[in-house]
């Protein structure tokens, strides 16, 4: 059963479903799929686990190995023989062999990257879900609403509830793209691919100095729109906007070109990865003029900084699929709302040292053939969430 009813405005709709609720048998079936997932999840969070502190640990010993061996360079304009193959460390200004042009819209700039971003006015949906039980049924209650937005992706409005009045193109007129440089040096050293990627810290560009490219499109502050009245923009309107980053040449508006610190291994007039032993790859860039114990204390922040985020959504994982493999035990006692709560409390509290316990083992187990000591250490850790589970239990009464 379906009712609708409308607020009156085209903009906003409010649907009803019912249907009706679960059995007991059906509540089971969903449950135990839920249980398959929570298996899988359970059992990838281990894998999360044990090989982020392989990788944590092979990072730290690489980064020190790097600190060991880098060579800082006296020169950037010349390129030494002596130097080649080893790691080396240096830092100027970018520059770049030609600037970048967008011809379409009378644009050029030198940098390391030009990225032209293609925005649609579009109608955007938006749906807020209650449920509640009335008359033994599940009721679900959907408000739609609908806004006009500048959106960079197209929105497909075939999948809205209701189309008809906010129907949007199927594609845009004009499309966004991100020009490279094909040659990026620094100094005579020419930066490999994965260092020119490093350099990703977009800025928008000001369109105050350029004139309008075309009779159709029309410049407002820092876009170009596609679009008879800007101000008040229709469905299926452009607007654009460029951003760049890495400037590598002197520019009356935006100023001098950007510094840059390499550390990365010599191949004759390249700066390529280099392959430490503990099997990791150095390949290092950060903007500005750093010394190498500043590099190596970013690189080492960072890691730490990984290395605990990926800690924490293994233990999530776990404590979801522990909660997920228990939730058997709550639908069995569902029809009784104070010992339901009650079991849902516990399941809780149980996933929740469990996945403790099991998360610092499973850590210590990582850290076995690197750091034995710190290895036993957290695996006593391991056991104290049981420890203080256990204590809370209240002891049996003697008979």
């Amino acid at each position: 059963l379906q009712q609708f009813s409308d607020t009156g405005s085209r903009k906003e709709h409010v649907k009803i479903t019912s249907e009706s609720k679960p059995g007991f048998l059906e509540r089971l079936s969903e449950t135990s799929g839920g249980m398959l997932m929570g298996l899988v999840t359970f059992l990838l969070s281990f894998y999360l686990l044990f090989t982020n502190e392989g990788r944590a640990l092979r990072t730290a010993r690489s980064l020190d190995e790097g600190l060991s061996l880098v060579i800082a360079l006296d020169s950037i304009h010349s390129v030494s023989q002596q130097n080649e193959g080893r790691l080396v460390h240096l830092a100027g200004a970018l520059s770049t062999s030609k600037p970048l042009f967008d011809p379409s819209y009378g644009l050029s700039i030198q940098a390391v990257k030009l990225k032209r971003n293609v925005e649609m006015y579009q109608w955007v949906e938006y749906e807020e879900t209650t449920e509640y039980e009335e008359n033994g049924e599940i009721k679900k209650e959907t408000k739609y609403s609908y806004n006009t937005e500048w959106k960079s992706e197209v929105v497909n409005s075939r999948n809205f509830d209701r189309e008809i009045g906010h129907k949007n193109p199927s594609a845009m007129a004009v499309e966004s793209f991100t020009a490279v440089s094909p040659n990026v040096q620094v100094g005579s050293f020419v930066l490999s691919k994965g260092l020119v990627d490093k350099i990703d810290d977009f800025k928008q560009l000001s369109l105050s100095n350029l004139e309008d490219p075309h009779a159709d499109v029309t410049r407002g502050g820092d876009y170009f729109y596609h679009s008879e009245n800007p101000r008040r923009p229709e469905v299926g309107d452009l607007r654009v906007s460029f951003f760049y980053a890495g400037l590598s040449g002197d520019d009356p508006h935006l100023g001098s070109a950007d510094k840059v610190t390499v550390i990365a291994r010599q191949r004759g007039d390249q700066l390529v990865p280099y392959h430490t032993k503990s099997g990791e790859v150095l390949q290092i860039l950060y903007p500005g003029d750093l010394s190498v114990e500043e590099v190596f204390q970013k690189e080492h922040a960072s890691n730490t900084m990984k290395t605990w985020a990926l800690r924490a959504a293994g233990w999530l994982a776990m404590f979801v699929g522990i909660s997920l493999m228990t939730r058997i035990f709550y639908t069995l006692v569902d029809w009784f709302p104070v010992v339901r709560d009650l079991v849902n409390i516990g399941l809780k509290a149980f996933a929740f040292c469990v996945a403790s316990s099991l998360s610092l083992l499973t850590i210590s187990i990582g850290w076995l053939f690197y750091r034995p000591v710190w290895a036993l250490l957290i695996g006593l850790l391991s056991v104290v969430p049981i420890v203080v589970a256990k204590s809370r239990v209240p002891p049996k009464k003697q008979q």
